[in-house]
């Protein structure tokens, strides 16, 4: 598909079904839209496939049937060779973090400029903007093990910004944290959305969506994703 004059939300999942082996189905007819610069929350218990949904945008997975739109792009059928282009595009904080325990923090977030072969000096650069900007600059040679639940979050937030993604995606982003540094994180992210980043946090945890005005919300149930207003 090549529109002219692009129109369309900016993600898009139609028809999104996944079975795992056994007839396991996780997620069935799911469909839902996110426009550019929105701020979304994606809601529903453990297990529900919140995660998998995630994973179909930066194609960590794929569907079993179904399209997953990115623009123009539908994800499910890009090329190999282009997937870690989408991923530039779209910057995933997981659940688990993914920071590398031997790696200071201003190494574990330039870790993502060398593999793409950034020059050292717009490395350093681009590192010390980003903790300055989630609160980190003091915290640049410190190890992970150094860091709070928080700090460490932040840190992979960092991480998942160095190549000014137009998305990025945030998995139970307050799922390890007290309710202060939960708060914390959210305003975080909502001052990432208002930078112009659209923002898709995947959470079961509904107070969440109390700290954000004008949210979109998706809930997963019964294996479908449904609008609640």
């Amino acid at each position: 598909m090549n529109c002219v004059g692009y129109n369309h939300p900016m993600i898009r999942y139609e028809e999104v079904s996944k079975i795992y082996r056994g007839n396991n189905k996780i997620l069935e007819d799911v469909n839902f839209n996110v426009d550019s610069g929105e701020f979304s929350f994606l809601i529903g218990p453990s297990g529900a496939g919140k995660t998998t949904l995630l994973k179909f945008l930066i194609r960590e997975d794929t569907p079993t049937q179904g399209k997953v739109w990115f623009k123009d792009d539908d994800v499910v059928k890009l090329p190999g060779r282009k997937v870690p282009q989408l991923r530039r595009k779209i910057g995933m904080v997981f659940q688990d973090f993914k920071l590398l325990k031997e790696q200071t923090v201003e190494e574990n977030v330039r870790f993502a400029l060398e593999v793409t072969g950034h020059k050292s000096k717009e490395q350093h650069q681009v590192v010390s903007y980003l903790l300055e900007r989630v609160g980190l600059a003091t915290h640049a040679k410190m190890y992970p093990y150094q860091l709070s639940i928080g700090e460490q979050q932040r840190v992979a937030i960092a991480r998942a910004l160095v190549h000014e993604p137009q998305v990025l995606l945030a998995d139970e982003p307050t799922g390890n944290l007290d309710i202060q540094n939960a708060s914390n994180i959210i305003d975080l992210l909502k001052q990432i959305n208002e930078w112009g980043t659209t923002v898709i946090v995947a959470t079961h945890d509904l107070d969440l969506i109390k700290h954000v005005p004008k949210v979109k919300v998706f809930e997963i149930a019964n294996l479908t994703v449904a609008r609640k207003d």
